[in-house]
């Protein structure tokens, strides 16, 4: 890789509320307007040049929500220049471009991008993707529309050289999509946990009087196979959450310990489940 400084873009999951500003921003931009070299318009209706997935997580009140943004990933290796090198290219800062006159014709293209952000305009016979605003950095703005207007600050820009970008990625833990298929994407990930991992949560309480109240600091050990994985303390509320577990991964033990009360409970994990109430 290049030692040339290359366009990035960190997307913090956790931040990002849904409002699609940045969906909104682009339409603005490309809906009705042709930009020679870069990007044909962009359809009113039916396009998702940047889409925001929605996954949910858990049950009751201990259900949490994620907001994904994907869009185009600027791959290093994309998949999209190796099915038509005569119509896309991959600039010196990063930034792929998908001609719009050489690639007139080509519906073979959108089936080519494994992430689904190549797009087939019918009416144009065209297949079209965000060019990252190429048209608007090359007359000198600093960053793409869609991430000046993130009110929630889920989205910025880096432009830096790759053992840079790769060494802050590393000590952020910031992650791609689908790193094993290859394609070495631009965009990173902060906390992209909400979005691909699980969680076990629950609630300790105990009856008093004929009361149940919530049990505030109480001792949360989750253990598999007799290991301890992870601690946790109950809240005001008495709950407790244990996150970023890998799906599918089978069977826990959860112990509770307060005020010399000791109760176990087993849980199957597959997707994020909220266990209830253990009464201690």
């Amino acid at each position: 890789m290049s030692a040339s400084p290359k366009w990035n873009l960190v997307v913090d999951v956790a931040r990002c509320t849904n409002c699609n500003t940045c969906y909104m921003t682009l339409l603005d931009e490309y809906v009705g307007n042709s930009f020679p070299g870069y990007s044909g318009p962009c359809p009113r209706h039916g396009h998702h040049w940047i889409r925001l997935q929605t996954r949910e997580r858990g049950a009751g009140s201990l259900m949490d929500v994620a907001y994904l943004f994907t869009t185009c990933n600027q791959c290093d290796e994309p998949p999209c220049l190796k099915a038509a090198p005569e119509c896309v290219r991959k600039r010196e800062d990063g930034i792929v471009l998908l001609d719009p006159e050489k690639s007139k014709g080509r519906d073979d293209l959108p089936a080519a991008c494994p992430y689904g952000h190549i797009w087939w305009n019918n009416e144009a016979r065209l297949p079209q993707k965000w060019s990252w605003d190429a048209h608007l950095l090359d007359q000198g703005w600093k960053e793409p529309r869609p991430v000046s207007v993130c009110a929630a600050g889920s989205l910025r820009t880096l432009k830096i050289d790759d053992e840079a970008m790769r060494n802050m990625a590393a000590r952020n833990q910031w992650e791609v999509l689908r790193p094993e298929w290859g394609t070495q994407p631009r965009i990173w990930y902060a906390n992209l946990y909400r979005f691909s991992r699980e969680h076990i949560a629950g609630s300790v309480a105990r009856t008093a009087d004929g009361l149940e109240d919530a049990v505030e600091g109480a001792r949360v050990v989750l253990l598999k196979g007799g290991a301890e994985v992870a601690q946790a303390v109950t809240d005001f509320f008495g709950d407790f959450k244990f996150d970023k577990l890998d799906p599918d991964s089978g069977n826990y033990t959860i112990r509770v310990e307060q005020g010399g009360k000791c109760r176990e409970v087993s849980v199957t994990l597959d997707k994020s489940v909220n266990i209830g109430i253990i009464a201690l």
